[in-house]
């Protein structure tokens, strides 16, 4: 009488994979959730330059979204013409010398991103910024 213990093929030495799949879908899941809240402002297509001027990174800016619709948008807020003076004003008073970025659609005329222009200085700005788009060679 013989006696036996253990299975037929003794220990295994593959690598189990299963929680390895699991916890590069839950990182996708959450990059997938948090990507789209980085982005600040309504979402325009900018006008494109070869050689943008240097960012300052010393700042966070208030952004100013004119879309191809001329909709105006403050931060992801829309505003009417009439009210973006006075609400760049009341964010102007909360932090004092912020910087303003405005980002106008490329569709829009340089008359219609001058109008905003000019309400944000009205409301406050001591500078505007335009927002564009480095040129891919």
């Amino acid at each position: 009488m013989a006696m036996t213990s253990g299975g037929k093929g003794g220990v295994k030495n593959e690598i189990n994979v299963t929680p390895l799949v699991d916890v590069v879908l839950v990182l996708l899941i959450i990059f997938m959730v948090v990507t789209p809240m980085l982005q600040r402002g309504k979402d325009v297509r900018l006008p494109q330059v070869s050689k943008p001027d240097e960012e300052k990174k010393d700042s966070d800016p208030l952004i100013l979204s004119v879309t191809a619709e001329k909709t105006v948008w403050i931060e992801s807020d829309q505003f009417t013409e009439d009210k973006v003076e006075a609400e760049v004003a009341r964010r102007l008073t909360e932090t004092p010398g912020k910087p303003i970025l405005l980002k106008g659609d490329e569709t829009l005329t340089f008359g219609d991103v001058r109008k905003v222009m000019e309400l944000a200085r009205r409301g406050g700005a001591k500078g505007v910024g335009l927002g564009v788009q480095e040129l891919k060679k």
